[in-house]
């Protein structure tokens, strides 16, 4: 254990205070990779405590393997957190977490949304009363799992993209405040998953070789649809299919079972191309499909933006989690991409970058096609 003269060395860590009179709190999903940032934390020889929330509880899904904050997975936290010799918490925010993630996710879907429940999770439980409890332990860091790098430029934090560009997850954290930057850390944003799986097994963690989280994880059996007509079952009522033109070409079973640039599962005869969903319109019960050009969106609407980095015009954005960012021009809540782009939803984020920048993001609320852009200009 370093003397109390020693500081804190970890780069990961970033804390300038001697390594005896820190303090850690670490967010403990029970998965390899919070377990290898607390191990990297316990093995500042500052103080750690980590800390688990239980999210939910729904029967099979709190023992199934790939879930995370719930039954096994807190049971793995603590044996990873006796492991390192460091003090394990549990939390009960069942209920802030159907509140704030499940009912919203059910209620997206049915106004015709296409949810980021991962995005709604880290902006309220797990960043925001996780941020809140770790001051009321005056913790010098908050510490995560999270595949993203904290860069401090000119005394200032900065949230990057992580180094290994399959496991990046700043898409998901573009609600991250800069009050909250200033706590977190990020000690695994360096690393390739295949090093934190490496090291886990190096330092003996049981979760070494536990398989990843899905991105729905409080649904129990990847059924999202299934939850979300137990909880919503006005979504599973039988509507009309039309074309662009408003003409009837077949029927469906309920719109829960389907997001916008869906092709799966329409299944309407007779046209000379393949059909996509366009458009949701949840009030008559109504999928409007269309060609893949129809899905080509020119400008977007953004509600609840947070800048994070400075305000900026010229922008990169990402719409989805795995797309890459284009070119786009942001004024006044309404992104206008340089070339139309595909796989825009109402629900989605839209998140801003600067290179591997993390600057903001936001809840597309609107979209608006490239056809009816160039037919108004036109």
């Amino acid at each position: 254990m370093p003397g109390k003269d020693v500081f804190v060395t970890f780069p990961e860590l970033q804390i300038d205070k001697p390594a005896a009179a820190a303090r850690i709190v670490v967010a403990m999903s029970g998965g390899v990779d919070s377990s290898v940032a607390a191990m990297i934390a316990a093995r500042s020889g500052a103080e750690v405590i980590g800390v688990t929330l239980q999210l939910y509880d729904h029967g099979e899904a709190a023992k199934r393997s790939g879930a995370c904050c719930a039954g096994q997975d807190i049971y793995d936290a603590a044996q990873v957190c006796e492991k390192l010799g460091i003090a394990h918490y549990v939390l009960d925010y069942e209920s802030r977490f159907r509140e704030g993630v499940i009912e919203r996710f059910a209620d997206d879907y049915a106004r015709g949304r296409t949810p980021v429940p991962c995005s709604l999770c880290n902006q309220g439980v797990k960043f925001t009363d996780l941020h809140a409890f770790a001051r009321e332990l005056q913790a010098d860091a908050l510490v995560t799992g999270h595949y993203v790098r904290r860069v401090v430029r000119n005394g200032k934090a900065e949230l990057h993209k992580g180094r290994d560009p399959a496991r990046d997850q700043s898409y998901f954290l573009y609600g991250t405040t800069p009050e909250q930057l200033d706590l977190l850390r990020f000690p695994i944003g360096e690393l390739p998953k295949a090093e934190v799986r490496r090291q886990a097994a190096e330092g003996g963690l049981i979760v070494a070789a536990k398989p990843d989280s899905q991105d729905i994880c409080f649904v129990p059996d990847g059924d999202y649809a299934g939850l979300v007509k137990r909880m919503r079952p006005e979504t599973e009522a039988p509507g009309e299919i039309v074309d662009l033109g408003g003409k009837v070409v077949g029927s469906h079973r309920g719109i829960v079972h389907f997001t916008v640039g869906q092709r799966r599962g329409l299944e309407i005869g007779g046209s000379p191309e393949p059909l996509y969903v366009v458009r949701i319109e949840p009030d008559e019960r109504r999928l409007v499909v269309g060609p893949k050009q129809a899905l080509a969106v020119s400008e977007a609407t953004v509600g609840a933006w947070n800048w994070l980095g400075e305000e900026q015009t010229e922008v990169e954005v990402k719409v989805r989690s795995l797309s890459r960012p284009v070119p786009a021009r942001l004024e006044g809540g309404v992104i206008r991409f340089h070339q139309p782009e595909y796989g825009v939803a109402p629900g989605q984020a839209a998140v801003a970058y600067e290179g591997d920048r993390l600057l903001g993001g936001g809840w597309i609320e609107h979209t608006r096609s490239a056809i009816d852009a160039v037919a108004t200009a036109a």
